[in-house]
């Protein structure tokens, strides 16, 4: 299938063919039939990818500032990567389309085959042939409602939440400063529910437009006597409300606000301007209310109604977003509002280029410009070949299943360039990004089967780098097919998911044949790290792991105790592991306390350790700390001597007169070294590098420490 790409870092637009989306749970399949180019968000997204990368930094400055920071904190190498990576990235476009339905996820029942909806999403609802969309993002259409008015969807849920908060009620004035399409739509909506109706705009086109099909008035913010105008229309009293749509980085629209509202009216921000008004005359001596309208209204930003499809009570949230989407398709098949006269322009998706040059370089007035598609019955594009095929044996024959930013960050790159390995497939949840890896990575295929990859008999070696909640599946389905896996931590996030690998691993022990498994337990393959065991060896020894990680939003997913596990068995197991291996010895028991506000995150602990050997470790995992402070750094003392690793790039051993130091130019977690370490003992018919005992004791720790949360008290590792 077909779908616009394009690239951050040059702006370039191309139509590239990639695998049809994968269809999960939760999830509907749509052929697209129209979507919309938002000229004021897309446009300056596409004028943005063709600046320079100074002007880039500073139109971005925090994202700038990002890169220095890592750039500090793990050298240039790395932050060129992060960098590049996302320049080079096809990045989708476009957030609102309609189409029909081809196939539904195992667990929706509300949809069905052959349905007619509207789709919404940055990420979901791109331009492209075929799409996958939440179910909380679509809204089922009449088999005979106009499909091409219908891909407004997302526009027109924004404009109805701005009037929303705006509670303009019939007979009261309300003007729209900003008359792009969302103005218009704005402007429509508030004529039909009664509201007199006055816009405002620097573009005399849009002007036009407004006061013919929308507006009471409508005026050029340039006229010189507007706000006198506006005053005459409402008795000299003011609007009753202002809505803000335009999209500036001038505070003009705000302080405009002030001056033509009526005192205590409500000024509604809905397009991307500041906030910072002058206090006086008008917003202090009005007693003005300011209000922020969130998208398409309430469940944006919100994981568990976007991805999970959890509702909310329309008791309580009588106007979600999905409701705003399903009330805007009322309005237009009903025929309330009528907006046949936004479309200015319609390109074939093949034309895409040209309708973004029209957009961003201004070429000719425009509203709403339109992406077609043809309907016809999609090929079943499993597969897409990049490069073309070895013809050369190779003993490892691999595939990545999830391509995202560790795997970009931190695999990939590492992967040797060998001619024992083959790089055989990628799959990823989105194809574009799929198409890209392969590209860049050199992969023959992309792939949107999942299936696909465990039978494809060529392909002996699959890495696993997706949400940690899938991890344990691809582990077993992998193993059950024979083939050698190397899953990103953690190996899994239940009890009973480990049991389960536990078991299958079991039934190859006595097979010289069986595939090797890995999980990605990197920093035991440091520089630094194996320099310290070489010089202390095995035996008993009392540990220090402070790791200043920094703070994640309770809503990530890394939270959510069914996809991401907690950053206890997301993260921690990594700690774990290095003390494992340090002290050579497995973990028996653990006994875990948590930072009293931070207890229902679990992310800010003391995990105090106790080995078979004797050996004692304390993981001390704090959130709460200053960002500028190193995120690790490792005390351990043995037999009269004491080390530091601060950071993985700097390690000091103090033993009786004796005093080794170690600097490393940059920092070394030892990625390379694990990849290298994992495909040597493939190609050499070797024991996986870390044995499956410690791999399972190391996730067990993890869950013996959030049991001990719970508990208060000490518990044996299982």
């Amino acid at each position: 299938m077909k779908q616009l790409a394009h690239k951050l870092g040059s702006g370039e637009l191309t139509i590239e063919e990639i695998p049809l989306p994968l269809c999960d749970r939760g999830m509907v399949i749509i052929q697209n039939h129209y979507s919309v180019i938002s000229p004021g968000t897309e446009g300056a997204t596409i004028r943005t990818s063709r600046s320079s990368l100074l002007q880039k930094a500073r139109q971005k400055p925090d994202e700038a500032k990002e890169v220095l920071g890592l750039c500090w904190r793990q050298g240039p190498f790395q932050a060129y990567r992060a960098v590049v990576k996302r320049l080079d990235a096809y990045s989708p476009l476009g957030y609102s389309s309609a189409g029909q339905i081809l196939a539904v996820g195992a667990d929706v029942s509300e949809f069905k085959v052959g349905d007619f909806v509207a789709a919404a999403g940055v990420g979901y609802a791109n331009h492209a042939e075929v799409i996958s969309v939440p179910i909380n993002l679509c809204v089922k259409l009449p088999a005979d409602a106009r499909l091409d008015l219908a891909a407004y969807n997302t526009l027109g849920a924004i404009a109805l939440q701005g009037v929303r908060q705006a509670e303009a009620k019939l007979g009261e004035t309300c003007v729209v400063i900003g008359l792009g399409l969302i103005g218009q739509l704005t402007c429509l909506m508030l004529k039909a529910s009664g509201v007199r109706t006055f816009g405002v705009d620097v573009d005399r086109f849009a002007v036009d437009v407004a006061a013919k099909w929308s507006c009471d008035a409508a005026w050029l913010r340039s006229d010189y006597q507007v706000a006198d105008q506006i005053e005459l229309f409402t008795d000299g009293q003011g609007a009753d409300a202002v809505i803000i749509t335009a999209a500036t980085s001038s505070t003009d629209p705000i302080n405009f606000a002030g001056r033509i509202a009526r005192k205590k009216a409500r000024v509604v921000v809905v397009g991307s301007v500041p906030t910072g008004f002058e206090r006086d005359p008008y917003w202090y001596r009005k007693e003005l209310e300011l209000r922020m309208s969130c998208s398409y209204g309430p469940g944006r930003y919100d994981p568990d109604y976007e991805q999970k499809g959890h509702d909310y009570p329309v008791a309580y949230v009588r106007w979600s977003e999905r409701r705003n989407m399903a009330a805007f398709q009322q309005l237009l098949y009903s025929s309330r509002i009528n907006i046949s006269h936004l479309t200015t322009h319609e390109f074939p998706l093949e034309e895409a280029p040209r309708a973004y040059d029209l957009i961003s370089k201004n070429q000719e007035p425009h509203l709403g410009v339109l992406l077609s598609y043809k309907p016809k019955t999609p090929p079943d594009a499993r597969q897409v070949r990049v490069c073309p095929p070895s013809l050369r044996e190779a003993r490892v024959r691999l595939a990545f299943i999830g391509a995202g930013s560790y795997a970009q960050g931190y695999l990939l790159p590492n992967l040797p360039k060998d001619r024992e390995v083959i790089r055989k497939a990628v799959l990823s949840h989105r194809g574009a990004e799929s198409k890209r890896v392969a590209e860049k990575y050199r992969f023959e295929l992309c792939l949107s089967d999942r299936d696909e990859v465990f039978r494809y008999a060529d392909i002996n070696t699959l890495f696993i780098a997706t949400r940690h909640d899938s991890h344990a599946e691809y582990v077993l389905s992998g193993l059950m097919a024979r083939k050698n896996v190397f899953v990103e931590k953690p190996l899994a996030i239940t009890q009973e998911q480990l049991n389960r690998i536990v078991d299958v691993y079991a039934s190859f022990q006595s097979d010289r044949t069986a595939p090797l498994l890995m999980v990605g337990y990197n920093r035991r393959f440091s520089t630094l790290a194996t320099a310290l065991k070489t010089e202390f060896g095995d035996g008993p020894m009392s540990m220090l792991y402070r790791v200043n990680a920094g703070r994640i939003p309770a809503q990530s997913w890394i939270h959510d105790q069914f996809i991401g596990g907690g950053r206890i068995v997301g993260e921690v197991c990594h700690f774990v592991d290095l003390l494992m291996f340090l002290c050579g010895s497995l973990p028996s028991r653990v006994h875990a306390t948590a930072l009293s506000e931070a207890r229902s995150l679990q992310d800010t602990v003391n995990i105090q350790l106790t080995f078979e050997n004797g050996s004692i470790g304390t993981i001390a995992y704090y959130t709460n700390g200053a960002k500028d402070v190193p995120k690790e750094y490792i005390e351990v003392h043995c037999a009269g001597a004491t080390a530091f690793i601060r950071d993985f790039a700097a390690l000091d051993i103090w033993r009786p007169a004796a005093h080794i130091r170690r600097r490393l130019w940059w920092q070394d977690k030892g990625q390379k070294a694990m990849l290298n370490s994992f495909l040597s003992a493939i190609k050499n018919g070797q024991p996986c590098p870390i044995p499956f005992e410690q791999l399972q004791r190391t996730s067990a720790t993890t869950f013996a420490a959030k049991e001990s949360l719970v508990s208060g008290d000490s518990v044996q590792v299982r």
